[in-house]
This record gives structure tokens, C-alpha cells and sequence, in this order.
């Protein structure tokens, strides 16, 4: 690694872009090779003629009128480099992209064929060490595939081809068009090109559309051509306990009597200017810009939540490694698609959300670039949570709109994760339960250490904070956490590889090793930090996702939830001082009750999703990715008796009417109705969650081998546990069941006649491939004791409706119990009396 290659992310030459000098005219360069072509190769100046707009650089261009030429140095035939489409502006309502977007990228190759010269898609997920046999195989099974073909129309003076490639910007090749349609080529063509030591830049207009059935759509798309590291960055093999982005690549020669899957981390190439020192200023930096179309008041907010980073560096090495700048607005060399310059974009666009993708080497794993998209109206969608998450533990959100420092501060904490994203890092969804759930109530714990130990967890904000913590109210925000810091030191941190580490290594000094045998040397020293792991828990990782997943811990938009009952039974508390406030936080005078609404919904939105965190504790497991040398299981069933408190919190909790919801002053000024259907599918997502067929599934398989005396909480308990909460109403002497609970059972009768008679996927039509036509379908529903447990409970139900009949205490009940024994009839195949 003491070779560098940062020119790829450097900044423009402005010397680069000037006209290069013509060669004499009528001459032709004497060394110039004849092709092998019919066509007589013409003299130079007849082709690039003194009209031409040139600029020299890794390719020489010519624009001459509609026509644009490369002239391709030999020297960078055959050599590899990153082609990424992207869009520079587009009409978004039409397109549905943004400028900054990137379509797609490869990485291509010139070569010269005889008489033309193609380009070329390589590929680099198949490999073996090229001074291996095995490597001729791989050679033979990835033939590079050929985008297109030009021929040679002259050479420069140093026999370099020229050629024309207008219509590989303006044809609709598929790896360089900025649509999936057709393009109309009368309508398409290049408008600016740019040429640099290490890279081209090229911009033109592409249409599609027009006709009869497609209306006109154009987009300013931009090409980047960009030379790869000529020294490729060792790569760092990746570990399923620490979250990184990964390349993957089937290695063929190795000594594993197997091809062996390896995966690379994505991370920038960082190196010391002083290896000696501790702590050292890296050769080259990260550079983060601002786009300049940003707003200006969150332009020091979000150069904040770019630099936020800087201490997690530090601490593996590395001071002032993240550097955020604003972008240049009067240099007209600098491009913001240019994907030498990482820029935080933003894009003017109702979605609320943001994101943070990588382009990277897929030799090695090296971040390229790593720009952020924010989209405008993210901050419509911080507002909001904020406000349902918080507000009574911050008077600043109990009044719309948000102070401008408040929502900097919000937006802040989003380029922070996004930025985490570019620098490699995955979501950590395990990070919001590695804490115990009393300490993200204390005010000391979360102004030390955060209330989740990462910022790439999506736990926005503090919400089992109760006003009497008296909790700072910048620490309810998620921010950078001690496991971002461990996993960039596990990424980024130089291993130095002893001699007696390197797998016959002989007498080969330290840091010889180059490729996969320098990635595998540093493995031990890798795992060696991972296990710290074991002793300091809100250091773990897993990207699992909790809905429908074994680890209730692995959760999404979750806080506390190593007890999810205790933290959403505080979440719950929250909500319900929240509600008296909707009409005071979100009425503006003179404007519509459009924010009003908003902001219910998203309250019982917030509800709903904390009411979802409890059922994922039933069937749960903890899990703890390990490598080989860790003892220990990495799953862990939770006990029968939390998963029994669990339904029972649901029972008491969220299939009792909460009735902080139905405040009739708001109602009846935000609507005619809908308050009935708002509250049915917030307290159907949690029940339709419990009777997933995987979750009873997961129960059925855990009571199979749990050891002999252990309690167990199994699918006929979960089951008719929750009967009894749903339709305890039946056991009165005089049975009554209001509106809300009778849309609770219908959707309860719902889920249990999908369990029992599931919709099967289409049967595939086979009789012509030479296989039976009577091949089980994909999903059989008598894989599992669902269908069993679900006529259980049908008929169970059923029964108690017929004994509670009589005992009706109104018209409406005993319709809809007569209703319900109809139901049960038909899910169970049998006539309707």
C-alpha cells in the first residue's frame, strides 16, 4: 500500500482542459499502424480538422460539430476502468429520477480488435491467482462481453486510434442509457465533454417518447470513465459480526478443494502520512461536499454530520480523515457528477427519505464515492417522528413548525447515518438492544453513550424517556455510538502483519504480502478485535431485521428493546400525553387541518409500530454471530414466561380500545368517519404478526428439542391465549361487544382462516419440460401445525359463540355472533345452516 492512487477522487486540473496543439496539417503520423480494415485509414488532419474542440486527458476528445471522437492512448488500452451513468438533471415528474442519481456502472476495458476497438464489460466476480493453472479455466469462462464497436477512422501521433463514439451516448446502449426505452437519436446528443489525467467527463441529452402511446421524456445524463487504481488497495475480508458492505468474488484457487466464496468490505483507502505515529493524518483525505443547491441554512448542519465521523477515525489512527467542504459555485472544471467529488445532494422531492450508496472497486472493495441524497422533504418526516416520539420531553416539538436549530440538529443526525452508509457501514438493528432498558432513562448513561449504541440503527429517538428523567433534550437524538467507532476501527485501523502471522511467509519481510494472501494475514489480528464482542455487548452487530425474524432485538424503529414490553409500555405512556396536544402542536391559523391529520396518523402509526415490537418477542431468539473459535451458541430461545407477558400486554394494552384516540372535539373536526378503520389496522398489524405461519413454525421447532424441564411457550398456548384476550366479551352473563372489538375478531376470524386455507401461488405449467404435471406447489400449508391450530381455534370460537348467543344483550351482538359461527362454517368447509 505505499503506492498511491488518489488521483481517481482528486480535484480537477484546470490546466488539463486546455486545447493540446494540432498536429501539422495534411501530415500523417509516421508511426501510425494501418488497420485491418477495407476502409483506407484517412490522414489525421482530415478527420480531426482545426473545427475540432479538443481536450487532452486519459482519452483525447474531439468535438466536431454533432460528432464526438476518442483518441485512445495505447498505453490505456486494456486498462481497467469504472464507467458510471448517472443523471444530471431530469424532469422529475415525468422520470421519476433526480439529478445525482446514479443508473448504473461497470467496469470496462478498451482493447483494440485489428481494424476497431471495442469496449468492453469486465467482470471480477470469478478469480483465481493468475500464476495458477486453474486460472486459464477462469479465463476461459468469463469472456468479456463487447458494449460496442468503432472503427478506426485515423491514429494520432503516437498511434493512438481514433474513432468516432456519438452513438454510443446517443443510441440507447443499454450500459449507457439513461432509460430503459428506446431513445429517438435525432433527439439525443452530446452537449459538453471534459478530459483529465485520470478521467472523462462527458454530459448530453437523452429523449424517448413522443409517440402515440409515450409522451416526451429527456434527461441530462452524465458519464464518468474513470481509471482504476493501477495499485489495487489490499482488500479486508469482511465478518458477519461486524456490518460492512462487501464485494463478493468466487476464488478458484485456493487450497480449500472447493471454489471458496470471499467478500471484501467496502471502505475508502486510507494510509498514514506518518506510519510511525499513533494517530496521523491519512496521505489523502475523505472529501464530503455540500451541493451548492442546498439550502443555506442547513449547510453547517450538515457539514456537522459529516465531520461527526472524525473522532471514530481517530481512534483507529487517523486525525482529520473527514473533511467536509462546501462546493465550489465558480469553478467551471468542477462538477458535482463528477464521480471523482463526493457530494451530500440535494434533491427537491416530496419522498421523505434519504440514502447513502457506494461506488467502489469491485476488485478490492475501495470506495470510490460515496454521495449522499437528501431528499427535501425528509425533514417533513423528521418533523413528525420527532414530534410522536418526543414531544412531551421537549416543549421545542410541541409547537409546529420546528425551531430552525432543532431541525438542523434532526438533519444533522440523517447525514450522519447516511454518511456511516458511504463509509461502509450496514444498518445495525441489534445496536437499540444491547443496552439495558432502564438506562436509556438515565439522564448520565445517554449523555455518555447515547440511547443506542449506533447511529446506523434505526432508533430515531428517545422515546422511553419519561419527562420525570429530565433527560438533556440534545441526547433523545440518535448520534454516532462506541459500536461505530469499534466498527471503523475494525475496518479502517492498519493491521500490521508479523512475519510468523504470514501463511509461508519464509523470509519475506513484513507487509510483502499483497492481494488475498496480505487480506488473509491480517485475519487473526481482525478476529482478535472482533471478540471483544463478547465481553462489551452493545458492541455486536446484526442486520437480521426483527418483523417476521427469530431476535426481537433486531428490530427497526425501536428503542430499549432488550424488554420490549417494559420500553413500549413507556413508549405507550408517551403517546397518550401526546394525544390531548395533536390540535395545539399542528393547527395553523388560516390553513387547512391537513397537518392535524398528519400528525394522528403518524401517532397511531407510532403506536402500532411499538405494539409490533411486543409480539416479535413471541418465538424469540437472541442471537450472537461468532466465528469459529468463540464458544457458545448463537441463538438463544427467550423464556416461555416473557413470551406469555408479552400476549398478555398485547391483551391488555392494544386489543383494549385505547381510548386517548378517540377524542370527539378532534374527530369530528378532521373527518366524517374513519377512526373505527385507523384503529383496526393499528391493532391487526400485531395480531396478524403472532399468527405468521414461520413465527408458529419457529415456536413448534423450539419445544421439539428444548432439554427435558424446560418450560415452553408453544404455538396451542400462544393460540389460545390470544382467543381468550380477543374474545373474552362471550364469558359475560349479558354479552355486549362494541364496534371496535367486533372489527378486532373479524380480523381475527381473517387471520386464522389464512392460516387454514392458505392462497396457494399458481401451479406451474410443466408439461412440456419432461417433469410431472403433479408436482407439489411451492408452499404446502400441511408443512407446519398452522392449519391444525387454526381449526382448533375456529371451532373453539364457534363454540363459545353459540353458548354466548342466548346471552346477547343487544341486536347487534347476536348478529355479529351469528355472523361469526357463518364465518367459522365456511372457513371450515362445512354448510351454512
Amino acid at each position: 500500500m505505499t503506492k498511491r492512487a488518489w488521483l481517481i477522487v482528486g480535484a480537477f486540473s484546470a490546466a488539463a482542459c486546455a486545447q493540446t496543439p494540432k498536429p501539422s496539417v495534411g501530415v500523417t503520423p509516421a508511426a501510425a499502424p494501418k488497420a485491418d480494415s477495407a476502409e483506407p485509414i484517412k490522414a489525421y488532419d482530415k478527420v480531426i480538422t482545426s473545427k475540432a474542440i479538443t481536450h487532452a486527458g486519459l482519452i483525447t476528445t474531439h468535438q466536431l460539430d454533432d460528432k464526438l471522437y476518442f483518441e485512445t492512448p495505447r498505453s490505456i488500452l486494456g486498462t481497467d476502468m469504472l464507467l458510471v451513468t448517472s443523471v444530471a438533471r431530469a424532469s422529475t415528474g415525468q422520470t421519476k429520477q433526480y439529478g445525482g442519481d446514479w443508473v448504473r456502472n461497470y467496469v470496462v476495458r478498451w482493447d483494440r480488435i485489428g481494424h476497431r476497438v471495442v469496449l468492453r464489460s469486465v467482470g471480477y466476480d470469478v478469480v483465481a491467482d493468475t500464476t495458477l493453472p486453474v486460472a486459464r479455466a477462469v479465463r476461459g469462462s468469463t469472456y468479456p462481453a463487447v458494449i460496442a464497436s468503432f472503427p478506426i477512422e485515423t491514429f494520432g501521433p503516437d498511434s493512438a486510434p481514433v474513432f468516432e463514439v456519438s452513438k454510443l451516448y446517443t443510441t440507447g446502449v443499454t450500459e449507457m442509457a439513461a432509460f430503459k426505452e428506446r431513445l429517438d437519436d435525432k433527439r439525443s446528443f452530446v452537449e459538453r465533454v471534459q478530459a483529465f489525467p485520470d478521467n472523462v467527463e462527458i454530459e448530453g441529452t437523452q429523449t424517448q417518447g413522443g409517440d402515440a402511446k409515450h409522451s416526451t421524456e429527456s434527461v441530462l445524463a452524465h458519464w464518468s470513465m474513470v481509471r482504476l487504481p493501477a495499485d489495487p488497495m489490499i482488500p479486508r475480508r469482511a465478518d458477519p459480526r461486524v456490518g460492512y458492505f462487501t464485494v463478493q468474488q468466487t476464488d478458484y484457487g485456493t487450497a480449500e478443494q472447493r471454489s471458496a466464496k470471499r467478500e471484501y468490505i467496502g471502505r475508502w483507502r486510507l494510509v498514514k502520512k506518518d506510519p510511525s505515529a499513533a494517530v496521523s493524518d491519512p496521505v489523502k483525505p475523505m472529501v464530503y461536499y455540500v451541493d451548492a443547491g442546498t439550502p443555506a441554512e442547513w449547510v453547517p448542519w450538515i457539514k456537522k454530520g459529516i465531520e461527526d465521523w472524525q473522532p471514530a477515525f481517530a481512534a483507529a489512527g487517523f486525525s482529520h480523515a473527514i473533511i467536509a467542504r462546501e462546493a465550489p459555485t465558480n469553478d467551471s472544471t468542477w462538477s458535482p457528477d463528477d464521480v471523482r467529488h463526493t457530494v451530500i445532494r440535494w434533491l427537491p422531492s416530496t419522498v421523505e427519505n434519504a440514502y447513502g450508496p457506494q461506488l467502489v472497486d469491485p476488485r478490492t472493495g475501495e470506495v470510490l464515492n460515496g454521495s449522499v441524497r437528501m431528499f427535501h422533504n425528509v425533514m417533513n418526516l423528521l418533523r413528525d417522528w420527532y414530534t410522536v416520539q418526543v414531544a412531551p420531553l421537549d416543549a421545542r416539538a410541541q409547537r409546529w413548525p420546528l425551531p430552525d436549530s432543532l431541525m438542523g440538529y434532526l438533519l444533522e443526525g440523517v447525514v450522519a447515518h447516511e454518511v456511516g452508509h458511504t463509509l461502509g457501514l450496514r444498518h445495525n438493528m441489534q445496536a437499540s438492544s444491547e443496552y439495558p432498558a432502564d438506562s436509556v432513562r438515565s439522564r448520565t448513561w445517554v449523555h455518555k453513550m447515547g440511547h443506542t449504541s449506533s447511529v446506523m440503527d434505526y432508533a430515531r429517538y428517545d422515546y422511553v424517556a419519561q419527562p420525570e428523567d429530565s433527560i438533556n433534550v440534545n441526547d433523545l437524538v440518535f448520534r454516532i455510538g462506541p459500536y461505530d467507532t469499534f466498527a471503523i476501527h475494525w475496518g479502517y485501523a492498519p493491521v500490521t502483519v508479523s512475519e510468523s502471522s504470514q501463511p509461508g511467509s519464509g523470509a519475506r519481510a513484513p507487509g510483502a504480502l499483497t492481494g488475498t494472501a496480505a487480506s488473509d494475514a491480517e485475519r487473526p489480528t481482525l478476529d482478535r478485535w472482533a471478540m471483544v464482542q463478547d465481553t462489551v455487548p452493545w458492541l455486536r452487530f446484526s442486520e437480521d431485521y426483527g418483523i417476521g425474524g427469530p431476535d426481537p432485538g433486531v428490530e427497526t424503529e425501536a428503542v430499549g428493546d432488550a424488554d420490549a414490553v417494559k420500553s413500549t409500555g413507556l413508549g405507550f405512556k408517551n403517546i397518550e400525553r401526546i394525544a390531548p396536544m395533536i390540535s395545539r402542536i399542528a393547527t395553523h391559523a388560516g390553513e387547512s387541518d391537513s397537518d392535524v391529520v398528519e400528525l394522528y396518523d403518524r401517532l397511531i402509526g407510532q403506536w402500532a409500530t411499538e405494539a409490533g415490537h411486543v409480539a416479535h418477542v413471541v418465538s424469540g431468539e437472541w442471537t450472537r454471530h461468532k466465528s469459529g473459535s468463540q464458544p457458545g451458541p448463537e441463538y438463544e430461545p427467550i423464556s416461555a414466561a416473557r413470551q406469555r407477558a408479552a400476549v398478555q400486554f398485547l391483551a391488555d394494552q392494544v386489543w383494549r380500545t385505547p381510548t386517548y384516540f378517540l377524542d370527539r372535539n378532534l374527530l369530528n373536526r378532521i373527518e366524517p368517519e374513519g377512526a373505527l378503520e385507523r384503529l383496526r389496522r393499528a391493532q391487526a398489524y400485531p395480531l396478524h404478526s403472532l399468527l405468521e405461519v414461520d413465527r408458529i413454525r419457529r415456536m413448534t421447532e423450539i419445544a421439539a428439542i428444548a432439554p427435558s424441564g424446560v418450560e415452553v411457550y408453544d404455538g396451542a398456548s400462544m393460540m389460545a391465549d390470544v382467543r381468550h384476550a380477543l374474545w373474552s366479551e362471550l364469558d359475560a352473563k349479558q354479552v355486549r361487544i362494541d364496534a371496535f372489538r367486533r372489527n378486532l375478531e373479524r380480523e381475527h376470524l381473517v387471520a386464522l382462516d389464512s392460516l387454514l386455507n392458505p392462497a396457494l401461488p399458481p401451479k406451474e405449467d410443466k408439461s412440456n419440460d419432461g417433469s410431472a404435471a403433479t408436482d407439489v406447489p411451492a408452499v404446502r400449508p400441511n408443512e407446519t401445525d398452522s392449519r391444525a391450530l387454526a381449526r382448533g381455534e375456529l371451532v373453539a370460537i364457534r363454540d363459545a359463540a353459540r353458548r354466548a348467543l342466548p346471552r346477547a344483550g343487544d341486536r347487534i351482538t347476536r348478529l355479529h355472533l351469528e355472523e361469526t359461527i357463518a364465518e367459522v362454517d365456511q372457513s371450515l368447509g362445512e354448510r351454512v345452516p
